[in-house]
């Protein structure tokens, strides 16, 4: 009994590092493809991956950029994002992304479908890159 007193604090650490975020339950090995932002093209290009447990990257239509995913799926959370500096003409694109990407709360993956969604009725639709 003692053995197994020590041991499950133990199985708790190691269950720590499991990633629960959306990239576990078909998200990450994938590049997604911004489709569509509340039921309109988004003409602009943005790409989102999830490249390691708890981490976001991708390129928005001007710079690259990075962040923290904290919530266990369903939940979408992104903190920390961070971008680089670069000027274009895709600027406002940008920042619209930005802070719809940043406006999320529930994701769904299905297929090749990675679809955000928040409370407020907002949506972001992302497809597989082949």
């Amino acid at each position: 009994m003692t053995r197994l007193i020590l041991i499950l604090p133990l199985l708790a650490l190691f269950q720590c590092d499991k990633d629960e975020t959306v990239a576990a339950y078909g998200a990450a090995d994938q590049t997604w493809a911004l489709q569509e932002i509340d039921g309109q093209p988004y003409e602009a290009s943005a790409l989102l991956r999830f490249p390691e447990t708890g981490k976001i990257e991708g390129n928005a239509p001007c710079n690259s950029y990075s962040g923290t995913l904290n919530a266990p799926y369903p939940w979408f959370e992104v903190t920390d994002l961070t971008a680089t500096r670069a000027a274009c003409a895709g600027l406002e694109a940008e920042g619209f992304y930005f802070a719809a990407l940043m406006a999320m709360t529930l994701s769904e993956v299905s297929g090749d479908v990675l679809i955000l969604r928040n409370d407020d009725g907002h949506e972001m639709v992302f497809t597989a890159v082949e």
